[in-house]
């Protein structure tokens, strides 16, 4: 009878893996300021609708790539399914979770005076409009990644199940880098905060990624 040894898990490779989720969104800063503007001669805020079209989907193709790499890894590298919470929530935690979607509504509606999703659609276009929202599709699934694996590391080095570890490092990464990407103090600070809150859904879902995806893309979007 074959006997296996469990070992001991350590944060760091955890730690590692959350980073390289945020890099993986970095990519589109390359893409973005380098590649793109040498093809097309022009900077991204004088890209064509075609040309910002191409973008995101060359962005999501690089997303998509990151992430699905990311989850195989974790499960050879780390012996960690990013999956493997499959636990059902009770009627208080879904709840919670409308609670902290109906403050993140609130918040993106004094934010955006008036509502995110709506704007939007007025300001693009229905074409650029379903492209952009796929691109933010991809853009949740990594920075859910950011959480799950943050947040392994955080209870591994500092044995508590009941701090948002992941909300934490999402605030400190993809919400601060919103300053220099946006050029607005206040913009890091509203993605800060919101990181902070996708990380308590995470928790408040039982780390059920599947459970946390679509509430956390609700608000993200909404």
């Amino acid at each position: 009878m074959e006997i296996r040894i469990q070992k001991e898990r350590k944060g760091l490779p955890f730690f590692l893996f959350s980073l390289f989720a945020f890099a993986g969104l970095g990519l589109e800063v390359i893409l973005a300021f380098f590649i793109e503007p040498f093809f097309y001669g022009k900077e991204l805020n004088d890209f064509s609708t075609i040309e910002n079209i191409l973008h995101w989907i060359f962005t999501c193709v690089l997303w998509a790539t990151v992430t699905n790499l990311l989850i195989k890894l974790s499960k050879n590298k780390l012996d960690f399914d990013v999956f493997s919470f499959k636990e059902k929530i009770g009627w208080q935690r879904w709840l919670l979770c409308c609670i902290f979607l109906a403050v993140s509504i609130v918040a993106s509606i004094i934010s955006w005076n008036g509502m995110k999703v709506v704007k939007e659609f007025l300001y693009h276009g229905w074409l650029k409009f379903i492209f952009q929202y796929l691109y933010y599709a991809f853009e949740v699934g990594l920075f859910l990644l950011i959480i799950i694996f943050a947040q392994s590391a955080g209870e591994i080095w500092f044995k508590n199940e009941k701090i948002p570890w992941g909300g934490i490092l999402l605030a400190l990464t993809w919400g601060i880098a919103h300053i220099f990407t946006k050029g607005d103090l206040l913009v890091g600070i509203y993605s800060s905060l919101g990181g902070i809150l996708y990380g308590g859904v995470y928790l408040i879902c039982k780390k059920n990624a599947l459970l946390a995806y679509p509430i956390i893309l609700l608000m993200f979007i909404l």
